[in-house]
């Protein structure tokens, strides 16, 4: 590990004179990707050096302590020196290990979510409607950009689906652990014997794609014109705006009307279109890695139960790392992060553990 860090060290340091020479900063393309990998190096580095110095007083206090005739005052510091160096030490080799491992190439991208009402009827679309508004008021907390791509709403105020994407550095780091089943336990509004119901619903998470990662060519695509159907007043119904995009070769269908413009729509079918067709062909990867390689938290299974939320008991567990909150209310108001740093936490350590194996 540690001739590893020595030479990302020196990589580090050669990019830095890098960075000063006048031929890379007039090449954009260039400046820039020296400017990424720089970014990726910077915290490891760090983490290393500041090792390096514990290393330092650590074995400074063990050579006085090696020297014996010392007065029992100062062999009382060099052994306290010696014992909270130790101490730290181990702290910052773990945190290193983490630096280290694997990046998923993808933590950085915008994302694309996908939330359907599953079993539940309304219920279930009212629910959907609740995550939604969690994540969107996530988002807001952390001034992150978002936008609904696509939606279908119900009278009572939930969605059959909705498509919704958030813009920002290291959303899907964040984000990507949400995919799965999410359950809810509640008394619904219609319900006159205060019996209470399961409803479920299904939320995607994906990274955003662009057109240099993904080409999709024009012959493969099937593109239909109607007219939208819901709210918009008189003219969404004159006008052919909402638009279906057909990916032949995959059978995948996207369709999207929420704007008046057929233009914008067709735009916005393609870039969900693109994040699924990415999505697919990361997880035809993922599945040819051996199981035990795998991520242990999973982000891509849908058909996993990943959480439940109890409103009788304000409480929330997500099954996957066995984490249980009774406050209910802030999670749903998108206070989010105590989840996402636990979800986050587990992963790493069974990446770790991973590791150790095969190592």
């Amino acid at each position: 590990m540690f001739e590893k860090l020595l030479q990302l060290e020196a990589k580090y340091e050669d990019i830095n004179t890098q960075l000063s020479d006048p031929e890379v900063i007039g090449d954009r393309e260039k400046y820039t990707a020296f400017m990424k990998e720089y970014k990726n190096l910077t915290p490891i580095v760090e983490a290393f050096r500041a090792f390096k110095a514990t290393k330092s007083d650590f074995e400074e206090a063990q050579a006085l302590l090696n020297e014996g005739a010392l007065d029992p005052e100062l062999k009382e510091m060099a052994q306290l020196q010696l014992e909270d160096a130790k101490e730290l030490m181990e702290e910052q080799e773990q945190q290193l290990k983490i630096l280290l491992l694997p990046k998923d190439p993808n933590d950085d991208k915008n994302v694309i979510i996908e939330i359907r009402g599953g079993a539940g009827g309304e219920e279930a679309s009212l629910f959907a409607g609740s995550l939604y508004r969690m994540y969107s008021m996530y988002a807001e907390a952390h001034r992150w950009k978002q936008e609904v791509l696509n939606a279908s709403p119900t009278e009572l105020g939930g969605y059959k689906e909705i498509s919704f994407s958030i813009e920002a550095e290291g959303a899907y780091s964040r984000l990507k652990y949400e995919s799965g089943v999410h359950r809810v336990q509640r008394v619904p509004e219609t319900e006159s014997q205060g019996r209470i119901h399961t409803s479920t619903v299904t939320v995607a998470v994906l990274p955003e794609a662009d057109e240099v990662e993904l080409e999709i060519s024009p012959t493969d695509l099937k593109i239909d014109v109607f007219r939208s159907s819901g709210a918009g007043g008189q003219h969404i119904n004159k006008t052919e705006s909402a638009v279906r995009i057909t990916h032949l070769p995959t059978g995948v269908v996207v369709e999207c009307q929420d704007e008046r413009s057929q233009h914008k729509n067709k735009d916005r079918a393609m870039k969900i279109l693109r994040s699924r067709l990415f999505e697919a062909m990361q997880q035809e990867q993922n599945d040819k890695i051996a199981s035990e390689r795998k991520m242990q938290v999973g982000t891509g299974d849908r058909s996993e139960r990943i959480r439940t939320y109890n409103y009788p008991q304000g409480r929330m567990t997500d099954h996957r790392i066995g984490l249980t909150l009774y406050r209910l209310e802030s999670i749903l108001n998108g206070d989010l992060d105590e989840i996402f740093d636990a979800l986050a936490t587990a992963d790493q350590a069974a990446k770790l553990a991973g590791q150790s194996n095969e190592d």
